[in-house]
């Protein structure tokens, strides 16, 4: 349980409530109960003294002792109610004690008398020797034949076993229904939250080339379906506003790609021209390095704009991707021989996936071609595929300069560059690995690189494999040889 969620949170305030409600609830109870028990015991021993005090009043002691004995066994019958009955007349003498009680509770001759005799009822508890515990009730009683101390008593010993009965009741049993009612609590707060759980699967399912889902409205009249009226409304804004910067992108990556064009075109024919000098021809020699850098830049939007529109779904095909990888390694081998690269296919497996074939080759060109400009002279560069599971696994090495940990997780961002300087140097504008990232979204597949400064770079994609993916293991395929393809359009970072 996540303690921080307002389910939890709710619960445990639900709880801590029920807690103290409970807790008073047995309190009261026990406290009543004791209470009321301690008052039914008083209001019988008080009856039971003015019966004594009635029958003294009738019957006194002088005139006959038995017969008074005899009156007050069958009227009050001590013995057999388990109580204690002691008369004394004053000043010490006395004229009746009952004998043990029925249960065997106590011993009345061990329960002490009184040393000062009451003008009024008065109650006392005693705790006698062997732990019972006592009420007496005592009062001071004048008739015409003399005053008499009349105590009578009753064990608590049934009344307080009761009591504590009741504790240990309420003890097991308050727990367990805070622990219930905490229970119930925390599945009816995950009951109306289970919309919110709904909205969040669904919006973290949203991306950027799926902005027409919706979130579910819950018809609960509340906060709830407000917020969610609101976040589809925003929806609705962000895929208007993306669908006009698309629009946009490619609109203008259109546009640019004719006037570049006929700007290199002229810029070459002047240059060719016999009246430049050697001054001019280099000041256009640099005006064509930017155009050919805008030229590079353009391509890479318009790839982008296409990627964002779904050109990527269109025809997906199988495509064993050890094949696409040996033509591909084939076409780039001859810039990595140029470069003083190794280029290597070591153990590629042979698993079949569903793709575009054209953007799947892109991917591999544009990490080839990063790994081949950022690795210095005499490194290497080394690619396998293989199945992991459900998946196949496309796999790139590099022994190059690496990528500093602040940056691996901006690598896939576009326009995002590591080193300015070194970017601008190679021809980069920071846009390659994001087509390559969009590519493998567009696929249903998932990118991660890893990477060492001054030690290399390791990218991994995992691609979903088509359902009758076969497995073939080459040893090695470095020296494989295939027909030319066109290169797919670089876009490096």
């Amino acid at each position: 349980m996540n303690y921080r969620s307002i389910a939890a949170r709710l619960s445990l305030w639900y709880a801590l409530l029920l807690s103290i409600a409970f807790a008073l609830v047995g309190f009261i109870t026990y406290f009543g109960v004791e209470h009321y028990l301690r008052a039914t015991q008083s209001e019988v021993l008080y009856r039971r003294v003015q019966q004594v005090v009635q029958i003294l009043q009738i019957n006194p002691s002088t005139s006959d002792p038995d017969a008074l004995a005899a009156r007050l066994e069958l009227q009050l019958a001590p013995e057999f109610t388990n109580r204690l009955l002691r008369i004394t007349r004053w000043p010490s003498t006395r004229i009746f004690l009952s004998g043990e009680p029925a249960d065997h509770g106590f011993n009345p001759a061990q329960v002490p008398a009184a040393v000062v005799w009451p003008q009024q009822f008065e109650l006392q508890r005693l705790t006698l020797a062997n732990g019972t515990p006592l009420l007496m009730g005592r009062i001071r009683a004048a008739t015409a034949s003399g005053d008499y101390l009349i105590e009578i008593g009753t064990s608590l010993a049934a009344a307080e076993a009761l009591r504590d009965h009741l504790l240990a009741i309420l003890a097991l049993i308050l727990p367990v229904l805070v622990l219930l009612a905490a229970s119930g609590g925390y599945l009816l707060v995950g009951r109306a939250l289970r919309p919110v759980d709904e909205m969040t699967q669904t919006a973290a399912s949203i991306s950027i080339g799926d902005l027409d889902a919706r979130l579910p409205v819950p018809r609960t009249g509340d906060a709830l379906e407000r917020l969610s009226v609101a976040l589809n409304e925003m929806l609705g804004r962000l895929r208007e506003s993306l669908r006009i910067s698309q629009r946009f992108l490619a609109d203008a990556s259109h546009e640019l790609r004719t006037p570049l064009t006929i700007v290199k075109g002229e810029l070459e024919a002047l240059a060719s021209s016999p009246e430049c000098g050697p001054a001019t021809i280099d000041a256009i020699g640099s005006v064509l390095e930017e155009v050919a850098r805008l030229k590079h830049l353009v391509e890479g939007l318009m790839a982008i704009s296409r990627l964002d529109a779904g050109d990527a779904k269109r025809e997906l095909v199988h495509i064993d991707l050890m094949e696409l990888v040996a033509t591909t390694t084939e076409q780039m081998r001859l810039v990595a021989e140029d470069a003083g690269i190794g280029l290597e296919c070591a153990n590629l497996q042979s698993v079949t996936v569903m793709g575009d074939r054209g953007r799947l080759q892109q991917v591999v060109v544009n990490l080839l071609d990063n790994a081949i400009k950022y690795t210095p002279r005499g490194g290497s560069v080394r690619i396998n595929t293989l199945r992991s599971g459900r998946d196949g696994v496309l796999v790139i090495r590099d022994t190059g300069i690496g990528i500093p940990g602040e940056a691996l997780g901006h690598v896939f961002e576009r326009f995002y560059r590591v080193d300015e300087a070194r970017s601008r140097d190679s021809g980069g504008v920071g846009l390659g690995l994001a087509i390559v990232k969009a590519i493998c979204n567009a696929h249903g597949a998932s990118i991660e690189v890893m990477s060492t400064v001054g030690v290399g770079s390791h990218f991994s994609i995992r691609f979903p494999l088509a359902r009758d993916s076969t497995v073939r293991l080459i040893p090695n395929s470095s020296t494989l040889s295939a027909p030319p393809v066109s290169p797919a359009a670089p876009g490096g970072s």
